[in-house]
């Protein structure tokens, strides 16, 4: 039962977060389950059966608060389910042994550029408005779904930096378009690990505890996208997936690192970890006056995708 709870805390947190900054629920909560010995091919799909339920209320809440286009939707959602397919037959052929830290370095690799790309640029704007072509959303789709269903996570990791890098949408319908567009991935992933492992692997109890918890926070994180800082809330997130998952690989077999070794790589994550915070709160306050002043602007001008 205690785990069960943790398991919906968990996706209560991961949801917001996710809600609000257009990533991490999948690799919040895989890091969780991997952590606590779970197979990594049943940790995605646990994950990613929970998310069919989650996204389908987070895309409900981003629509209700105006925060979603539809055609980047449709246009980035249909390929990302056909990699995600892919990805979860791949991950479940895979033996635990390799899985377990592959895996890891795929969430380790998303950690740090999360960290990276929210600490060091923040969110361009200068571009907001212009259209997002088709050649650019349709194989970003193919690849953050790949990613996404190997990971545990990765479609928001993948997608939504991508998008903001472009500067071609205010953040707010980047984020609600991306969440909105997750649950074909969902469903994919789900029907790719059902073929793959089975039914009888994964645990349904967690499933839904991880549901309950998401679905709670969907409508909360969909309001709170206009008011917390992305810069700042990428920074901490990006943290705890790098510090997680270090710990994943330095107590692999690949790595068996001695506990001084750890200690070491541990406080160096933690002291990079602190400046990057710092350093992004004193950005986003010397920055938000102008930042909102465009994101203002912006937001009278339709973000629209252009046919190839």
């Amino acid at each position: 039962m205690r785990k069960l709870l943790l398991l919906a805390l968990v996706g209560l947190g991961a949801q917001l977060v996710d809600g609000s900054l257009g990533m991490a629920y999948g690799v919040t909560s895989t890091t969780l389950l991997l952590a606590i010995g779970t197979n990594p091919a049943a940790a995605s799909a646990t994950v990613h059966l929970a998310e069919i339920g989650t996204t389908l209320a987070s895309g409900a809440s981003h629509w209700k608060f105006g925060n979603v286009d539809w055609k980047v939707v449709a246009k980035i959602g249909i390929p990302g389910a056909v990699g995600a397919f892919a990805g979860a037959t791949f991950l479940s052929g895979l033996s635990t042994e390799v899985a377990a830290p592959v895996m890891a370095l795929i969430l380790l690799a998303l950690g740090i550029y999360i960290l990276v790309r929210f600490t060091a640029f923040g969110i361009p704007r200068d571009r907001l408005g212009q259209p997002l072509r088709k050649r650019f959303l349709g194989p970003l789709g193919v690849v953050a779904g790949f990613v996404d269903a190997t990971g545990g996570g990765g479609w928001g990791p993948v997608g939504t930096p991508a998008i903001l890098a472009s500067g071609r949408m205010e953040p707010r319908k980047v984020i609600g378009s991306i969440d909105t567009s997750e649950f074909l991935v969902a469903i994919a992933a789900s029907l790719g690990f059902l073929v793959g492992i089975g039914s009888e692997n994964i645990d349904f109890g967690w499933v839904a505890a991880l549901l309950i918890g998401g679905v709670i926070a969907a409508p909360i994180a969909a309001w709170l996208v206009r008011h917390i800082p992305p810069r700042i809330l990428g920074s901490a997130v990006g943290g705890v997936i790098i510090l997680t998952n270090a710990r994943s690989l330095l107590r692999s077999d690949w790595i068996d690192a001695s506990d001084g070794t750890r200690y070491a790589f541990y406080a160096v994550i933690y002291l990079v970890w602190a400046g990057a915070l710092a350093y992004s709160i004193r950005q986003y306050r010397a920055n938000r006056e102008a930042e909102q002043l465009e994101a203002d602007a912006a937001g009278q001008q339709p973000s629209t995708v252009t046919p190839v």
